[in-house]
């Protein structure tokens, strides 16, 4: 009887321990994704997904980030099961600067990225020896200079790899003035103190600056950019069911009608 009640208390503990493997999925037969985002468009897009991933048996938990070094941080420790703030040129020099193995999953959208001014109003207007602000994120250092070189302010030096390209890269006619990088999210606030005659500003600060790219940045890139937004995944975990339907759903007509709609060309969805 002993060897009964015995046997019967352990097998009651191993189901309990069983149970308690499986905290990932709900009672209700749900899986949680915690997503960790920029506040705008990221959260935005997000939440718009969010009651049709439900329907599909996905809960969607969307975590806010005002930077661009804690998703990455928090998703290599686990603490997220995927980001969406950034794009694969931004992605790689993390990994490579940090020894994580953090990869994309899917690309979801483009913010075509600006140079904006309050002293000029066409680019013609832009004289030798201007100012300009850009941020201190090196992954967008040769983004700018692609968008600058665009509109025939400055040239990349022949045989460099433009994606990469740094300012000792380039042949500058204009005698363009670049001022000490700082943080991207403050670019907005030196651009409304007009701290400098051009300012090179990333759309979802713009938009969170209540800045519209198509009217006010003076120089805007095109939709057939490298730079895609993406959702970042640890290794291994693009593969997941949970992963790849959060990214079928962004890509979606429904989430792609939803960012034409809203951002009016700030934001352009994309499909791999």
């Amino acid at each position: 009887m002993k060897k009964i009640l015995v046997f019967s208390l352990i097998l009651s503990l191993v189901v309990v321990l069983a149970a308690c493997g499986k905290s990932s999925a709900g009672t209700n037969g749900q899986t949680t994704l915690v997503v960790g985002a920029s506040a705008v468009p990221h959260a935005e897009i997000l939440k718009k997904a969010a009651p049709i991933l439900k329907k599909k048996g996905i809960n969607l938990k969307v975590k806010v980030f005002n930077d661009y070094v804690l998703p990455n941080k928090a998703l290599a420790a686990k603490q997220l099961d995927a980001n969406y703030f950034q794009h694969i040129p931004f992605l790689d020099l993390y990994n490579k600067q940090h020894h994580t193995n953090l990869v994309s999953a899917g690309k979801i959208h483009i913010e075509p990225f600006g140079i904006y001014s309050k002293k000029y109003k066409k680019v013609s207007e832009i004289k030798d020896g201007s100012t300009i602000q850009i941020s201190n994120n090196k992954s967008e250092q040769g983004r700018i200079l692609i968008l600058l070189e665009s509109a025939g302010l400055l040239k990349i030096k022949p045989g460099v790899d433009k994606i990469n390209a740094t300012l000792n890269d380039i042949i500058n006619p204009k005698h363009l003035k670049f001022l000490q990088p700082i943080d991207p999210a403050i670019l907005p606030k030196a651009y409304l103190n007009n701290a400098a005659d051009l300012f090179a500003i990333n759309t979802n600060f713009a938009l969170q600056a209540k800045l519209d790219p198509q009217k006010d940045a003076r120089i805007l890139e095109g939709g057939k950019s490298p730079y895609a937004n993406i959702i970042a995944v640890r290794k291994g975990d693009q593969n997941k069911k949970a992963i790849k339907t959060l990214v079928q759903v962004l890509q979606s007509k429904d989430i792609q009608n939803f960012i034409t709609q809203k951002y009016k060309g700030a934001v352009l969805p994309v499909k791999d």
